[in-house]
């Protein structure tokens, strides 16, 4: 998903689980780089996304971040063979992954420039669901598609979505999404306010990069201000939420019914939960 035809580009970062690109000097394109794995999110990636943003926080020039992923998919959500590699430690595993994941979403949101994401093929998860919902702006091809899919392998929403994205949709929307898991449209996510364009799949990246320079030829200290002010309330609550969020994924990870879910995620059939 790397923006071509560019004569003005600079590598930050050109390895590893995140890469960092760099447009025009003021166009800085963050993406998620596990594309075997449908960039699902495990320590290793969490610790490069801060760092990238931060990166990003540290360049004065930086007007607008463009979030993205390779592969077929924007991001998977949580890793869910590693998860389920891990056995009886998994909830220990889960508090470090969970706090990683923590706190690269404070960051996007506390990140002076604009954050796009730009949503292709699945946004799913703690890691999908929580990305998209902690940009600032919403940029998806016609035939993404977004989900929770928490609940479905017993576990609970992460990523400061149990917050932002009942702000974003309103209550009774994301109950709907998060208790049933059902997959969302690219179409009713942009019905629903969850996304702000929906654009055709072989102009997606031409039309984020067009977005991105419209924001960046504006004044980058009002544009950061109204960010911060926009973000003040939600992300407060966003803040106080993360290490409840963080202890209820942890705790579920240890139930049978968590075992159940993740081997049924991994075996592509329905699980079957009993309440342990």
């Amino acid at each position: 998903m790397k923006i071509s035809d560019s004569n003005n580009i600079e590598q930050l970062v050109a390895e590893g689980p995140v890469l960092l690109d760099l447009y025009q000097g003021k166009i800085a394109h963050i993406r998620l780089n596990r594309p075997a794995a449908s960039n699902g999110m495990n320590i290793e990636l969490l610790k490069a996304l801060h760092d990238v943003v931060m990166l990003c926080h540290g360049d004065p020039q930086v007007r607008v971040v463009l979030l993205s992923g390779e592969g077929k998919n924007f991001c998977a959500g949580g890793d869910v063979l590693d998860f389920a590699a891990r056995g009886e430690a998994l909830p220990n595993y889960l508090r470090q992954v969970t706090s990683y994941l923590a706190i690269a979403v404070a960051s996007l949101m506390r990140l002076n420039a604009p954050v796009i994401a730009v949503v292709h093929g699945f946004a799913a998860g703690g890691g999908g669901l929580g990305l998209v919902c902690s940009s600032d702006l919403v940029v998806a091809a016609e035939s993404a598609k977004i989900m929770s899919g928490a609940t479905r392998a017993g576990m609970a929403p992460d990523a400061g979505a149990s917050v932002t994205l009942a702000r974003i949709v309103g209550f009774r929307r994301a109950m709907d999404i998060l208790l049933t898991n059902r997959v969302v449209s690219a179409q009713e996510a942009l019905a629903l306010g969850l996304v702000n364009r929906v654009v055709p799949d072989d102009h997606l990246m031409e039309a984020a990069m067009a977005f991105a320079q419209e924001l960046a030829a504006g004044a980058p200290k009002a544009l950061a201000a109204t960010k911060r002010l926009l973000w003040n309330g939600i992300g407060l609550a966003v803040e106080a939420a993360l290490p409840e969020e963080a202890r209820t994924v942890s705790e579920l990870s240890g139930t049978a019914d968590s075992r159940e879910g993740l081997a049924a995620v991994i075996e592509r059939r329905s699980p079957k939960f009993t309440g342990n």
